[in-house]
């Protein structure tokens, strides 16, 4: 085993009920005046106020900011940092999905590092530490509130780019199921499946060790069991439980393995079609696995077990492939997209798809089968439904 390095938030707060303790822990950050960075249907929900009381009680001020949107552009943290700048803010906290967390993130270095956000596009391109922030999700997908990057939409070239840096993990996370009970089930099965996207490929990263092998096979398990309960009796506390765990979990194993080809290829589908980004995820999985599969037997049978497929009796290959075939059932069973027609792809887009998740060398040269661009399209066509089911074309 190499030399590792291993991060996450500083402070991990979970269980039903948890978010009570985010006044106590402002408190311990010496805040006094908070800025809560959400969207305007969090605000709707009535959340909101689970957040504001144990603040507002502890005497600290609050102010709220709800203008993120989904799959943010660069200019949506330009436009608020104009909004947030020169307050005095000693604290920022971010309530809601990805979106929410990686703004947050994100305005807290803008804050301290007095330059334009894209020079911060890249790995530790951000020089000081931001202001403390805490991260509290309302969906369990993304893991954001425990990894040290964050994605946004870059409207110039209609790619989603990155921003990576260790100063980005908050202060502290609260991780509470009782927030996601209200989440509708398409945004329940895109995410859930995101946080499955995130366990599996970490798992089976060229980055994966010891650590993070144990962390994401729990995740899968967690995630694999209760997910169709989650998107389909939402009322159900424990199923919302282990979604939130699987995806906290997933995330810190993201968060140190890192991830690879299906967030290289749902990158493109997210800038250029506006696909949302667990979606372009979902529907990706089991494409990409059935390439990586034979990278990696063992692992991929590990998979299965974990997602209780009975592989008693297989060949390794042959329980390799279950959880491949598991992983598409359960994108299915969730109603998640089949294939890239469905989100607006074309077959005359696929060629530039490709070549653009080429580029992406952060995340493939992560991934344990080695591909180009020629693979990667056949890929795309595998998704678009281009390829024979009889072919081997990718095994």
């Amino acid at each position: 085993m190499g030399i590792t390095y291993f991060r996450t938030a500083e402070t991990l707060i979970t269980g039903t009920g948890s978010i009570a303790q985010i006044g106590e822990q402002a408190k311990k950050l010496h805040a006094s005046r908070v800025i809560i960075i959400t969207d305007k249907i969090i605000r709707q929900t009535g959340v909101l106020s689970k957040v504001t009381e144990p603040l507002i009680s502890l005497n600290i001020e609050v102010d709220i900011i709800d203008d993120v949107i989904p799959e943010p552009p660069f200019e949506n943290l330009e436009q608020m940092i104009t909004k947030i700048e020169g307050k005095g803010y000693d604290l920022l906290i971010g309530v809601g999905g990805g979106s929410a967390l990686d703004i947050t993130k994100v305005l807290s270095v803008m804050l301290t590092n007095k330059k334009n956000v894209r020079d911060m596009i890249g790995i530790e391109n951000i020089e000081n530490p931001g202001l403390p922030t805490i991260l509290v999700p309302t969906t369990s997908g993304t893991g954001s509130e425990v990894t040290y990057n964050a994605i946004f939409t870059d409207t110039r070239d209609m790619v989603k780019k990155g921003i990576v840096s260790p100063y980005l993990l908050p202060n502290v996370a609260i991780v509470d199921a009782e927030l996601t009970l209200t989440v509708p089930p398409a945004v329940t099965a895109a995410t859930g499946m995101d946080a499955l996207v995130h366990a599996v490929e970490s798992y089976t990263a060229i980055r994966a060790d010891e650590l993070t092998d144990g962390i994401a096979l729990q995740a899968i398990k967690l995630i694999s069991r209760s997910l169709r309960k989650a998107v389909y009796n939402g009322r159900d506390i424990k199923a919302r439980e282990d979604m939130a765990m699987g995806s906290l979990l997933a995330g810190i194993s993201l968060g140190n393995a890192g991830v690879g080809a299906v967030h290289a290829l749902a990158y493109p589908l997210g800038g250029r079609f506006k696909v949302p980004h667990g979606v372009a995820n979902s529907l990706l999985l089991p494409f990409v696995m059935k390439y990586n599969v034979v990278a990696n037997l063992e692992k991929f049978s590990e998979i299965a077990k974990a997602m209780g497929e009975n592989i008693e009796g297989l060949s390794l290959r042959e329980a390799a492939d279950t959880a491949v075939t598991a992983l598409a059932q359960l994108s299915k069973d969730v109603g998640i997209p089949a294939s890239l027609k469905d989100v607006g792809v074309t077959s005359s887009d696929i060629k530039s798809l490709a070549e653009e998740a080429s580029k992406i060398d952060r995340l493939l040269n992560n991934n344990p089968r080695w591909m180009t661009v020629k693979e990667i399209k056949e890929i795309y066509e595998d998704a678009y439904g281009l390829v024979e089911e009889s072919s081997t074309v990718l095994v």
